[in-house]
C-alpha cells in the first residue's frame, strides 16, 4: 500500500502547487505594482520621512487584520520591482510597453515582464516557473544571489523541486549555483554521449556542505572514520540528497557487489534520474589521494558489468574527500577510463560560526522539509 500512498501524496502535493501558483501570480502581479508605485514616489523624494511606515498604518485602519503589509514587506516589494525593472532597462526594453500602471488598484498581470527572460536561462527557465515560486522565495533569492542567471536558476530549482524557504536558503549558502560543474572530473574524456557527458558536469560541484552532520560530537577523533561519516550521511539521507540534487534516488549504503567469489562494498549507490546512471559515492575522512581512485575504478566496472541495465549511461564515481588539490585529481583522473569526479565537504563544525547559528534547528529541519508542499500555499501572504 506504501505505493499508492506515495502516488496519491503526489497528487495532493502537485495540486496544492497549482493552486499555490495560482495565488503566487496575482500577489507577485500586486507586490510589483505596489513596488512600483511606492518606488516611483519614495524615491523621487515626492513622499516625506516615515512615508511608507505611515502607508503601512493607515492600511492595518483600513484593513484591520491584514497581513503582509508592514513597513518592511512594503520595502521589500520595492525592492522586487526595483531589482527585476532594472534587467529589462538594461536590455533596452521600453517599460511602457512591459508594464502599465495601475491607476485604480488593479493587479499587475506579469506575464508582459516576464516573456523575455528566457533568453537568459533558456531551456531551464519559464514564466510558470517564475509564477509557481511564492515572494518570500522571490526575496530570499534576490538578497543572497546578485547575478541574473544566477536568480533564475534558483527560481527554477524552487518552482520544480519544491524547496522550502530553509532548503532555499541552505542552497543559497553553499553556493550551489556557482559551484555547479566545477568539480574536476574527466566526464568529457570517459562518457561516450557529449551531450551525456556536459550534463553531468552540470550536476556536480565541488564542495558540499553537510550542515547536518556534526563530527565535533564525537568523543574520539579516532572514531571519526568513514564508517561515522556514512552513519550520519544515512540518518540523514533525506539532506544528503538535498545537498547532492534532488533528482538522485537513494539505492543503499554499502552495497554489495561479487566478483570472484570475493565480496565488496560501495559505501552510496545512487541512481540519477536524469543521467539514468548508477552514481557510486565513496567517502573518504581525510586529503584525496590518487589511490583511491583504483578503487572507485574497479567498483565502476563492477556496476557496469553485473549491475547496470542495458538501457541505462555508464555508471559514474564521485569520491568524497576531506580536501584535494585542483590539479592533482585532474592529472590523476585523466587516465581512467571510467567516468570518475572528485569533490569535498565540509560538517557543521568546521563551518564559521556566524554559518553556524544561521543554521535551522535539526528538528526543525525535519519538519520542513516534510511540509515542503505547505509553504508554497502560505508563504505569499507572509
Amino acid at each position: 500500500m506504501n505505493e499508492a500512498a506515495t502516488i496519491i501524496k503526489n497528487a495532493i502535493v502537485h495540486s496544492r502547487y497549482n493552486a499555490a501558483k495560482m495565488v503566487n501570480k496575482q500577489l507577485l502581479g500586486l507586490y510589483y505594482g505596489v513596488g512600483k508605485y511606492v518606488s516611483d514616489n519614495s524615491r523621487s523624494g515626492t513622499w516625506g520621512t516615515n512615508a511608507i511606515k505611515n502607508i503601512s498604518d493607515d492600511l492595518q485602519k483600513m484593513l484591520p487584520g491584514l497581513r503582509g503589509f508592514s513597513e518592511g514587506a512594503i520595502k521589500k516589494m520595492r525592492l522586487f520591482y526595483e531589482e527585476w525593472s532594472s534587467v529589462f532597462s538594461n536590455r533596452s526594453l521600453a517599460m511602457n510597453d512591459l508594464l502599465v500602471i495601475p491607476q485604480n488598484g488593479d493587479t499587475i498581470d506579469l506575464s508582459l515582464l516576464v516573456k523575455h527572460l528566457d533568453g537568459f536561462y533558456a531551456p531551464e527557465f519559464s514564466l510558470e516557473r517564475f509564477h509557481g515560486v511564492g515572494f518570500t522565495h522571490h526575496y530570499t533569492i534576490m538578497a543572497k544571489e546578485k547575478s541574473l542567471n544566477g536568480r533564475l536558476f534558483y527560481i527554477a530549482q524552487c518552482a520544480e523541486n519544491f524547496w522550502t524557504v530553509e532548503t532555499l536558503k541552505s542552497n543559497l549558502r553553499g553556493e550551489l549555483y556557482s559551484r555547479l560543474g566545477t568539480m574536476p572530473n574527466n566526464f568529457l574524456q570517459t562518457l561516450p554521449d557529449s551531450e551525456q557527458a556536459r550534463r553531468a558536469i552540470r550536476v556536480f560541484k565541488d564542495e558540499y556542505l553537510l550542515e547536518f552532520i556534526n563530527l565535533e560530537d564525537e568523543k574520539d577523533p579516532d572514531d571519526r572514520d568513514e564508517r561515522m561519516l556514512e552513519q550520519s550521511i544515512i540518518a540523514n539521507i533525506k539532506r544528503f540528497i538535498l545537498s547532492f540534487g534532488t533528482k538522485f534516488c537513494f539505492i543503499g549504503s554499502q552495497y554489495r557487489v561479487v566478483f570472484e567469489e570475493e565480496e565488496y562494498f560501495i559505501d552510496l549507490l545512487f541512481f540519477h534520474r536524469e543521467l539514468r546512471c548508477l552514481v557510486a559515492v565513496e567517502l573518504k575522512k581525510d586529503k584525496f589521494r590518487p589511490a583511491h581512485l583504483g578503487q572507485l575504478f574497479f567498483y565502476l566496472k563492477a556496476l557496469d558489468e553485473f549491475v547496470k541495465q542495458d538501457d541505462e549511461a555508464p555508471s559514474i564515481g564521485i569520491l568524497l574527500c576531506k580536501e584535494a588539490n585542483r590539479k592533482t585529481v585532474e592529472f590523476a583522473v585523466r587516465d581512467y577510463t571510467k567516468p570518475m569526479g572528485v569533490a569535498t565537504y565540509r560538517t557543521k563544525n568546521e563551518m564559521p560560526e556566524n554559518l553556524q547559528k544561521a543554521l535551522p534547528d535539526f528538528e526543525d529541519m525535519l519538519e520542513l522539509m516534510d511540509t515542503s508542499s505547505d509553504s508554497n500555499e502560505s508563504e505569499g501572504n507572509e
